[in-house]
């Protein structure tokens, strides 16, 4: 069953056509990575999805899951590594679209909460400053922050960015365990193309238009994967 299906969708953004005439869809339980060179749109589609720009032709579809329950794990600023909060207060902070006009979180929300900071394996940092963490836990207590307002689909912006080796491949990990073992439908933006081909089960590649859309043995058997990965295609 589709979950997100993106139906002739453009989008401008600084008066530039930076998503054009997009179709593809995402299955429950898919992990889509989408890549492409710099400038290609992956990041406005990301946020066409969210809701954040809107588009100027066409339109996101969701079923079984509203706009607003989705996971979302941006592109971190300087100034957002610095955040001067706790590692719980940043966590929980991800259920604040369930609380609505409510003053506090719930029992539910603070469950959630703890349930997220367990799961990812930083409950031992619960009461850390954010600022004062490794850039690998700070994107695992940003993850949990995500898994905060979704149960179903998570959306990533470049989750690796500015992270080592090691932090990468288990951040990398972590995120596969949460769609194959948790049934969390995953929709990734990557430059680390080796990565999104070892983890991903589709790949959507963009120049503004779509280039490629289907599975990643597919995709490994074309020019557009073996330009991007600046070595030969598998066909």
């Amino acid at each position: 069953m589709s979950i997100v299906r993106c139906e002739d969708l453009c989008m401008h953004y600084d008066n530039i056509n930076a998503v054009c005439r997009v179709n593809f869809s995402v299955e429950d339980g898919d992990y889509l990575c989408i890549v492409g060179e710099n400038g290609s749109g992956k990041s406005t589609l990301m946020k066409g999805i969210l809701g954040l720009l809107p588009p100027s032709h066409g339109q996101v579809q969701f079923t079984g899951i509203k706009q607003n329950e989705i996971g979302y794990l941006p592109q971190q600023t300087q100034v957002q590594k610095d955040f001067p909060a706790s590692v719980y207060e940043v966590t929980i902070s991800g259920c604040r679209s369930r609380r609505g006009l409510r003053p506090f979180y719930s029992k539910k929300e603070h469950q959630r909460a703890d349930e997220m900071l367990a799961l990812l394996g930083i409950s031992d940092l619960k009461h850390r400053s954010y600022r004062a963490l490794s850039g690998g836990q700070q994107q695992r207590v940003l993850l949990a922050r995500a898994l905060c307002a979704t149960k179903k689909l998570l959306l990533l912006d470049e989750p690796a960015a500015g992270l080592d080796p090691s932090a990468t491949k288990e951040l990398y990990q972590i995120i596969h365990d949460l769609n194959q073992k948790h049934g969390v439908t995953i929709i990734m933006v990557s430059h680390d193309i080796n990565g999104a081909m070892a983890y991903s089960t589709k790949i959507l590649h963009m120049a503004t238009h779509v280039l490629f859309f289907g599975t990643k043995e597919d995709y490994a058997k074309t020019e557009d994967y073996a330009r991007l990965a600046g070595g030969v295609c598998h066909g």
